[in-house]
């Protein structure tokens, strides 16, 4: 018996605005994850929602990006270029004008907002967007893929409404424009995982940047070396997330699933399997809060497929469905060979992998102790 109702965010619509063909954000990842966990029957049951979002209004979205950004973006979408457009990072590689990258943001915004509807209004204890997660966009800049930020309007929703909120991300990049959102505040503490900056996109997220004013300390980052594998992030992750968690006492957590944290991503260089993944949300929910869970990063599409249906079967308690024999593959496969179902074989790393990668953590470890504790008593 299930004992949290859980809410599937998706929609049909998303299919309808793909990023251009050369750009490695796949649109196509939510409605796979969807038809996958669909035939596997984790769509069914009375503690089990689909819900399909609607955009979020210009008036919400102005609650995090600035009136002039959403105007550029929105007239940009329709063909109308301007010259500031450019400086407002749209037009860029990263941040190509496509028709429908307004209305693919606004509804992925719309997305999370609804999941966070469910939660406050007491119709689930949580929700998955695999369609959000657009976590570099700031308020008035489209960075990294992203045009608008879902996570920062919705952890602003939820202080609106008088949450505690830990935003925690364990996307491979870090979460800048989040913690960019909440940097001066401490009602939103925001956790971040990430490939240190010095070898990856943002370039940011030092362990010295803990937050200003009364946010000092609320912001915590987490720069792990490259080939950080999985024994080594979760001996992190517990050394940090956890007590800073129970000293926070959040009310609901938002949580960014970006699985380009795996081995074998095209753009990253860490080397987890979604079993590290479902050991953090196991952890989360061990604190017994609402869970609002969005997507982000994840660019070998057939692994973050997998690993975004392992967290949902987590997430709404079916993490024991029999997946023995549906051969999925597993990271670093190129077959379906493996038959672990839904969850990676676990990775060998080499006696020199773990030598350089252990010590580095350990170092980070104590440094962001150093930095963020002595502000909560821990």
């Amino acid at each position: 018996m299930k004992t949290r109702k859980s809410v599937f965010i998706y929609s049909e619509e998303f299919e309808k605005y793909p990023y251009p063909a050369d750009n490695p954000f796949n649109t196509s990842r939510p409605g796979k994850v969807y038809k996958l966990i669909k035939s596997m029957g984790l769509l069914s049951g009375e503690n089990i929602i689909e819900a399909a979002p609607e955009p979020a209004d210009r008036l919400t979205l102005k609650k995090f990006h600035t009136a002039r950004y959403i105007h550029t973006l929105k007239e940009a979408n329709d063909g109308d270029i301007e010259p500031a457009a450019y400086a407002m990072g749209i037009g860029t590689p990263d941040c190509p004008v496509f028709k429908g990258m307004y209305e693919y943001s606004a509804l992925a915004c719309g997305a999370t907002l609804l999941g966070i509807d469910y939660i406050l209004s007491g119709k689930a204890d949580s929700a998955f967007n695999p369609s959000g997660g657009l976590h570099h966009a700031m308020p008035d800049r489209a960075a990294g893929f992203c045009y608008l930020n879902d996570n920062a309007l919705g952890c602003t929703v939820l202080a609106e409404a008088g949450k505690r909120v830990l935003y925690l991300d364990v996307d491979v990049h870090h979460g800048d424009g989040v913690q960019y959102a909440f940097f001066d505040r401490k009602d939103v503490m925001t956790i971040s995982f990430h490939q240190d900056g010095h070898t990856l996109f943002p370039g940011t997220g030092i362990e010295d940047e803990i937050g200003t004013g009364e946010g000092k300390g609320y912001s915590v980052n987490v720069p792990l070396p490259i080939g950080t594998y999985d024994e080594a992030y979760m001996m992190a992750y517990r050394a940090i997330a956890e007590p800073l968690i129970a000293k926070f006492n959040p009310d609901i957590f938002v949580l960014e699933l970006g699985a380009d944290a795996l081995a074998g991503d095209p753009l990253a260089n860490l080397c987890l399997t979604n079993n590290t993944y479902a050991e953090v949300l196991k952890s989360l929910l061990s604190f017994n809060k609402p869970i609002v869970m969005t997507g982000g990063g994840g660019y070998n599409v057939k692994n973050t497929v997998r690993a975004w249906a392992l967290a949902w079967s987590i997430l709404c308690g079916e993490d024991d469905w029999d997946t023995s024999n549906i051969g999925l593959g597993g990271v670093m496969l190129q077959t379906n060979d493996w038959q672990g179902g839904l969850r990676d074989r676990e990775l060998v790393i080499p006696k020199a992998q773990r030598d350089y990668v252990l010590p580095i953590v350990e170092q980070t470890i104590e440094k962001v102790k150093a930095n963020v504790f002595k502000y909560h008593g821990l």
